[in-house]
């Protein structure tokens, strides 16, 4: 504990060199519990608090250590600036979700507060990025809070560590660690956020006991990961889940427990050439990442016996779960790993066969093709229906079985409007639809953030309001828990759900035969380190 002290001594100095006695008169300023920060405006008359430490920086002995409180600062902290994003790969700056500058830090426990002067008790919004808990960050545009708190909620995003230094577990680790386990560090720092929310966000204009978690892909995982976890009681009143969810072995959030975490933890070891953990700390975090190729060891979200003792299904059957209202829902055209894009009728067919067997008939009964356009679209949907839908809907079964709070889903239908020609090297804008991630800048207001580092998007005055509608939508149901009297609750005897589309309307989940089907098919080996895009 000597170490650790020294060490949080040392940092302090970090938050030293951000404050000054002086605030300007004219910037947004609060109080908070680790010191006085000084924030700026935005536009629509927003105020920004940009980069606030929520945490320790998680650095030389505190690296694979549960977060620790921030230091506090004397004189104003200045919150001006959008923090690092965590260690990751970066980004082409021509791929479709191009963050911008990547400014990149093992030092990256970082949250950004938007709010408007006036609020009180608002409803808050915190938002979890996505990113296959390898990569994103909180100071993406696309992740922006602007918008959100324009409309009348304080909006919260943040940074948690991710890869090896979110996820790793090894004997070693498990051995000096308190609660006797490793690994999910990266939920231990979104529970970090969350007790800073509840101990500071009044301040801010938001209602500390009307807090909203939301997140995508990863960050969906990892809203249902903090429902399903007796650490986040109190912390949080809804949730909302974007395309993921760590259930079901045919989805890509299907976890381990701890006794195979560990022996990857261990293979990682092996591969670094490390001796010790010691060793291990001691090297550049850059370093630290898991090759993403065929065999390499998989470091990821694990059911750890603390942050989760039971896995996540358990958790609901023992009616354990945090029992809160969800909104819940998918992308209609994602497709995510399964049997890929296929290239014709004959293509389709021979990976059916590889991928299911004595199944393989069953399958093309569910999911007919007779022309290679239908081969294409059915292994689309069947991709989708593996990888998303099944998982989604088995969370708002869940929780409609073993709670009571309600349940409202979607399916996001609306394709994006392109410049005409426009490319990328992870996204064809021919064929992508709704794919996935594409409903978040509806869902926050973001629809700008693509145009930021080059034109890529020609959006409509008909997309603005579908976004606007979205995101009255759920600010609606961030205050009262009901994103709007035309939203159905789920239920799974007869299930409805909202198209967001070219309209709003009621339309029904996916045939559940599709579904069942999947359950019983064992799911196919993923790529180590998360999904393949956010």
């Amino acid at each position: 504990m000597r170490a650790i002290t020294i060490v949080l001594a040392t940092l302090g100095l970090a938050y030293a060199a951000a404050a000054s006695a002086a605030p300007d008169p004219g910037s947004p300023t609060v109080t908070t519990a680790a010191g006085r920060i000084e924030g700026i405006g935005a536009p629509g008359g927003v105020s920004a608090f940009l980069g606030i430490p929520y945490a320790a920086p998680p650095v030389r002995e505190l690296r694979w250590r549960d977060p620790q409180p921030a230091v506090r600062w004397t004189g104003t902290y200045h919150a001006d600036r959008l923090p690092p994003q965590c260690i990751q790969p970066l980004r082409a700056g021509e791929t479709n979700q191009y963050p911008g500058a990547d400014v990149t830090s093992e030092d990256c426990l970082y949250l950004n507060v938007w709010t408007k002067p006036g609020l009180r008790k608002a409803p808050v919004v915190v938002f979890i990025h996505g990113g296959g808990f390898f990569i994103g960050s909180s100071r993406m545009p696309l992740y922006a809070g602007e918008q959100v708190a324009q409309r009348g909620a304080v909006f919260v995003n943040l940074n948690y560590r991710l890869g090896v230094l979110g996820f790793l577990a090894h004997p070693a680790l498990s051995a000096e660690s308190p609660h006797k386990t490793s690994g999910n560090y990266a939920f231990l720092d979104q529970i970090a956020a969350l007790k800073w929310v509840k101990a500071n966000i009044a301040r801010f204009g938001g209602d500390p006991d009307n807090v909203t978690i939301a997140g995508q892909s990863a960050g969906s995982m990892s809203v249902l990961a903090l429902q399903a976890s007796p650490l986040t009681r109190g912390l949080f009143q809804r949730a909302v889940g974007m395309s993921g969810a760590l259930l079901g072995s045919g989805g890509p959030g299907a976890m381990r427990p701890l006794a195979d975490g560990e022996r990857e933890g261990a293979r990682f070891l092996d591969l670094m050439k490390a001796k010790s953990l010691a060793a291990l700390r001691l090297m550049p975090a850059d370093r630290l990442v898991v090759p993403r190729v065929p065999g390499s060891p998989s470091v990821g979200p694990i059911q750890d016996g603390y942050v989760l003792p039971t896995p996540v299904e358990q958790a609901f059957a023992d009616r354990r779960q945090n029992d809160v209202p969800l909104l819940l829902g998918f992308a209609r055209d994602e497709s995510l790993g399964g049997m890929g894009p296929v290239k014709d009728l004959a293509d389709y067919r021979a990976r059916v066969a590889e991928r299911f067997g004595t199944r393989a008939e069953q399958f093309l009964t569910l999911y007919p093709a007779a022309t290679d356009a239908e081969a294409r679209e059915q292994a689309r949907l069947a991709d989708r229906d593996a990888t998303m839908v099944g998982a989604m809907k088995s969370w708002a079964t869940l929780q409609t079985r073993y709670g009571t709070a309600p349940v409202y889903s979607y399916m996001f239908a609306r394709p994006h409007s392109y410049v005409p020609g426009v490319t990328f090297p992870d996204l064809d804008p021919a064929t992508a639809g709704a794919y996935h991630t594409s409903e978040v800048p509806y869902w926050l207001g973001t629809l700008d953030s693509f145009n930021l580092y080059r034109k890529t998007r020609a959006w409509t005055p008909a997309d603005r309001a579908f976004s606007a509608t979205m995101t009255d939508a759920l600010i609606a149901f961030a205050r009262s828990g009901t994103p709007g009297t035309a939203w159905p609750r789920f239920d799974p005897a007869a299930p409805k759900l909202v198209e967001l589309g070219q309209t709003m309307r009621t339309g029904d989940w996916p045939d559940e035969r599709r579904l069942a089907f999947f359950r019983d098919t064992p799911a196919p080996t993923r790529p180590a380190g998360g999904a393949l895009r956010d």
